[in-house]
């Protein structure tokens, strides 16, 4: 009977075992499969994209020197030294230039090289026609200027340093901005009229 009752009570305990086993891979399972749609529903992270830089300007190369053309005929004021400026035609065709107004007119050569944004201009006053063979070419009087071209408007002035002080610059008077006066208007007055006794 001792034996029955130790068979039968280890019978008992390997069923009770079975089952929990059973339950804890059934929990197992269905807690897998809940964490799956889980998993599968979690956003992704958002990728930021890096901001694209402005390309950097590039350097200027001072060895970079582009010939300018500064062909054309412009009418303005032209000044020398201490003298009161005067009425000035500058007529420029390739490289050879004319100036007509004042005591008397001038011609030569004018050169141009633009440099980083800087215009240097090289000019030569004087006949240039070459001299006949075996004799000795004239000296002409060379002068260092700085030109600003902004469409039709030409300025030329000589650079710090420059014996000679010159300037020349279209326009003149005319492109000084005039004042504006603003018009008051003035104000309506205001008329109180006679006081007026009652009829009896």
């Amino acid at each position: 009977s001792i034996y029955l009752f130790v068979l039968g009570f280890a019978v008992v305990v390997v069923t009770a075992l079975t089952s929990a086993g059973l339950v804890v891979s059934a929990q197992n399972t269905n807690s897998s499969t809940t964490m799956a749609p889980a998993a599968a529903k979690a956003k992704p992270k958002p990728k930021y994209r890096k901001k694209a830089t402005a390309p950097a300007m590039p350097r200027c190369v001072n060895t970079q020197q582009e010939q300018t053309d500064l062909s054309g005929t412009y009418t303005g004021k032209l000044k020398h030294g201490d003298q009161p400026a005067m009425d000035a035609t500058l007529t420029i065709t390739g490289n050879t230039f004319t100036m007509t107004g004042g005591p008397e007119a001038m011609s030569g050569r004018i050169t141009a090289v633009t440099t980083c944004g800087y215009t240097a201009v090289t000019v030569m006053m004087g006949d240039l026609t070459p001299p006949p063979v075996g004799a000795a070419p004239p000296a002409h009087a060379a002068m260092s200027m700085r030109a600003k071209k902004v469409g039709d408007s030409l300025t030329l002035t000589s650079v710090p340093g420059e014996p000679q002080m010159v300037s020349f610059t279209t326009g003149g008077a005319a492109m000084k901005a005039t004042p504006r006066y603003r018009k008051h208007k003035a104000k309506a007055k205001t008329t109180t009229g006679a006081a007026t006794t009652p009829k009896q």
